[in-house]
């Protein structure tokens, strides 16, 4: 029996991508998955497009918030929910392509990893795509992480039956980092990047990508609130973080030729 892969999708208004992005789970070539959404108070028509996949598919599954709470808070319910032996991540408005639970869990297991993520490119508000990929590392090291979020959170997965369901503190933004800050950390060694980009990342205008100064001001807080850095120790890690994203990072994008 192959094992049981949980992905966990939180969504608020997302009636625009939601319907692509399900789809891309079921496009699948490993079929032994479980799809949780979270809803988190949307007021679109996100609750009436997901409904119509539960109710013809038995392993997609929709769970709501009381209320609007954040994407940490929102992720973390998915997490309880699950009953995978693997856990990966796919946020409301991306995409993965159809053989990417397939290789990465054979990865995993060829490589004995407990934590994996991968390469993977960058499309439009519409789906187009900008010619650009974020190129995963073939090694990554927890002091490595903690310099700058070298993992995408749509490529990352990790083992719960070896490191446990890992839960994230409720920070605005970034959680996702502190995410695979902790897995890297419990499976007490660096681990390995899929050089083949196996998803696709949604670039919007008010993403975090695009926001300069909600960069540093996100980043900060993973230091200070998330990891509980003295304020001294926080400064010296931005500093750190802002050599490492502007001269090293960006060195991780690759123009593709247009076809």
């Amino acid at each position: 029996m192959k094992p049981l892969v949980s992905v966990i999708t939180p969504v608020y208004n997302a009636e625009k991508f939601i319907s692509d992005t399900i789809q891309s789970v079921l496009n699948q070539t490993y079929v032994n998955w479980e799809l949780i959404l979270v809803d988190d108070g949307s007021t679109d028509g996100s609750l009436d497009i997901i409904s119509k996949f539960t109710q013809t598919h038995t392993n997609i599954f929709l769970f709501q918030n009381d209320k609007n709470s954040g994407a940490a808070i929102t992720r973390n319910k998915g997490t309880k929910e699950a009953k995978g032996d693997y856990i990966a991540f796919l946020d409301a408005d991306d995409l993965w392509l159809p053989t990417k639970l397939e290789k990465q869990i054979r990865f995993m297991i060829n490589q004995d990893l407990n934590v994996s993520f991968s390469s993977y490119n960058l499309i439009d508000e519409r789906g187009n795509a900008l010619h650009k990929r974020i190129q995963a590392l073939e090694s990554l090291s927890y002091n490595k992480l903690l310099k700058c979020n070298y993992i995408g959170n749509l490529t990352g997965m990790y083992h719960v039956k070896s490191l446990e369901k890992i839960y994230t503190k409720n920070l605005r933004k970034r959680q996702d980092w502190l995410l695979w800050l902790e897995a890297v950390k419990r499976s007490g060694s660096s681990t390995l990047g899929i050089q083949e980009p196996l998803a696709n990342y949604r670039l919007q205008s008010d993403s975090m990508s695009a926001n300069k100064f909600g960069l540093i001001k996100y980043n900060y807080a993973v230091y200070r609130t998330g990891l509980q850095f003295s304020t001294v120790k926080s400064m010296f890690y931005m500093i750190l973080f802002l050599y490492e994203y502007i001269f090293v990072k960006s060195k991780n994008t690759i123009v593709l030729p247009k076809t």
